[in-house]
């Protein structure tokens, strides 16, 4: 990985680390949707504390198709969508 590509995996795997620990009986499996409860997943997950933070962390906007999509991801997947994301913000174009 690149250097920022990096940077954004070492910032997604602290976000995903704190939010994981909340949920003891999810393994460390690098899945994105370990920071949820597994066996009582949430309705709606655009907006939930996860997200926000990477929504903080990274200034993007995640909408629902994101979050399905992020949601179902490992962390190296998801770093690369949050580059791509990042992007797309900067040239002010999005793709989705």
């Amino acid at each position: 990985m690149k250097k920022i590509d990096e940077t954004v995996y070492q910032t997604l795997h602290t976000i995903y680390d704190r939010h994981r620990r909340r949920y003891r009986g999810n393994p460390d499996s690098k899945q994105m949707c370990c920071m949820w409860s597994t066996y009582d997943p949430p309705d709606v997950i655009e907006g939930t504390k996860p997200f926000c933070d990477i929504e903080a962390a990274f200034d993007i906007r995640i909408d629902e198709d994101d979050a399905l999509d992020l949601y179902d991801m490992d962390l190296d997947e998801a770093t690369r969508t949050i580059v791509e994301m990042r992007n797309e913000r900067s040239q002010g174009i999005r793709s989705r």
